[in-house]
């Protein structure tokens, strides 16, 4: 019996470890409930994301009929803010506040900011309808500022609540708390992708404009919850400091570190090679597949999905050693057969090859975006977090962006040229264009192994910090 015991006791003492993978960043000051709390700002970020890439750019291009470039300068307009990323998680590093804050009031005036755009949009989704006399363009214009909005609200709290949860974690367990953050933006976008698809199986434009109500509201609510009694006040902070850092040389001094420019550079060639597809997929499969807006809407759920898996293998193969860089060449090798499913699945109309390829790009950018994270904690050094997470956050925003307008106005012109006769009547077919755009993505791919293989050859010299923290992970 004694024996038993032993075995029982132990037992027990392992479900932990291994059904809860993240209970090892929790601690006595800062608790996973708390954590887990907090990250509800992540669950608001992802629920915009799905909401914009997944459900509003094919409703727009489909059932309202807008050009796929216009809709795609629209979602891709938060660029314009993207590179301010890493000023605004600078300036919430050295914020004065009269309240002994630093990061709450970016975060708050994000959330509203993102409110307002999801305010605005139920308003340009009716005049783009035709429900309404007013002029057309009012609805182009007003949805493209709800989009701007949406995504530059969103940017700040994302790159305010990353900096915010590295703050208040010991030292320690940093690299893993801002795991779990992005583990929940994934949870956020699966989630939100699957209940879209269910609201939306009787589609009607009062029911889609219901859902952004929905997600207007439950963004208040979540990220207001999330930001309750997080950062402590500090009245020292809204005093004057004589000799602030200036955001240019702390910036300057970012980029100057050993083989930092390579890897911005490798970071926004494989960003942009993951997220041309973005703003085409659902409509690839509405056109070319002739699939329901429910079935499309889906899609958003099995990229997360499978990004959300990548996480979970990137966990023991970094457990086992291996380098992010490396790790993100593995992405990058995923993305090759990922994107030649997506090419054939419209030759051989199946939805199945579609689905699976959809899957496996989720996979392989997880994987890529899980790396690169990882890769510039280690490039961090004694830089302030609000500035790591902020730079790598607006090359990967600018890349998405830049990415998506391209995808878009790539399979315009092409399917332009295609129906006029200039490429043969052979190539006069909807796939021709959602076509064009993978392959430019497979030569992306294989112009970033080429970017990205010295910095994975030389990543031993420098022993970055790869442990997530997430070795408990159930195997």
């Amino acid at each position: 019996m004694t024996a038993a015991n032993r075995h029982i006791v132990k037992f027990w003492q392992g479900v932990g470890r291994h059904f809860l993978p993240f209970s090892d960043v929790a601690s006595v000051d800062l608790p996973l409930s708390r954590l887990l709390r907090l990250s509800l700002f992540q669950i608001s970020v992802g629920m915009a994301m799905a909401l914009m890439v997944g459900t509003l750019n094919r409703v727009m291009i489909v059932e309202l009929g807008i050009s796929a470039w216009l809709v795609a300068i629209a979602i891709a307009l938060p660029i314009a803010f993207a590179p301010f990323r890493a000023l605004v998680g600078f300036k919430s590093d050295n914020h004065r506040s009269a309240l002994g804050w630093r990061r709450v009031p970016y975060m708050w005036v994000g959330t509203l900011i993102q409110f307002g755009g999801l305010a605005i949009m139920p308003f340009a989704l009716l005049i783009l309808s035709g429900d309404t006399t007013g002029p057309l363009w009012i609805g182009h214009v007003s949805s493209a500022l709800a989009f701007l909005l949406m995504g530059a609200g969103l940017q700040i709290v994302q790159t305010a609540g990353l900096s915010l949860a590295t703050d208040i974690a010991p030292v320690e367990t940093r690299p893993r708390v801002v795991a779990l953050m992005y583990v929940m933006l994934l949870v956020g976008m699966v989630g939100s992708g699957v209940i879209f698809g269910f609201l939306l199986r009787d589609f009607s434009e009062v029911r889609l404009i219901q859902v952004v109500q929905g997600v207007a509201l439950a963004t208040m609510v979540l990220n207001v919850i999330a930001l309750w009694k997080q950062e402590a006040r500090d009245p020292s902070r809204n005093r004057s400091v004589e000799q602030a850092p200036e955001f240019a040389d702390s910036l300057r001094s970012f980029i100057r570190r050993p083989r930092a420019l390579r890897f911005v550079v490798a970071l926004g060639l494989g960003t942009a090679a993951f997220t041309m597809q973005d703003i085409v997929l659902e409509p690839y499969g509405a056109e070319v597949l002739h699939l329901s807006v429910s079935e499309t809407t889906g899609l958003t759920a099995l990229l997360a999905g499978g990004a959300l898996f990548a996480y979970w293998v990137a966990a023991r193969w970094m457990m086992k050693g291996i380098d992010p860089y490396r790790l993100a060449a593995y992405g990058v090798l995923t993305g090759l057969p990922a994107f030649a499913a997506i090419v054939m699945s419209g030759p051989f109309g199946s939805p199945m090859l579609f689905r699976m390829g959809a899957a496996m790009i989720g996979f392989g950018g997880g994987l890529f975006s899980v790396a690169t994270l990882v890769a510039a904690m280690g490039l961090e050094e004694k830089t302030s977090a609000g500035l790591a997470l902020g730079a790598w956050g607006s090359v990967h925003a600018t890349a998405s962006g830049l990415a998506m307008s391209a995808g878009a106005l790539l399979r315009d012109a092409v399917s332009s040229l295609a129906s006029s006769g200039y490429l043969g009547s052979l190539m006069d077919t909807p796939w021709i264009g959602y076509s064009a755009v993978y392959h430019i993505e497979l030569l992306l791919l294989f112009v970033t192994l080429a970017a990205i293989g010295p910095l994975a050859k030389h990543a031993r010299e420098k022993k970055l910090q790869t442990h997530f923290g997430l070795a408990e992970i159930p195997r």
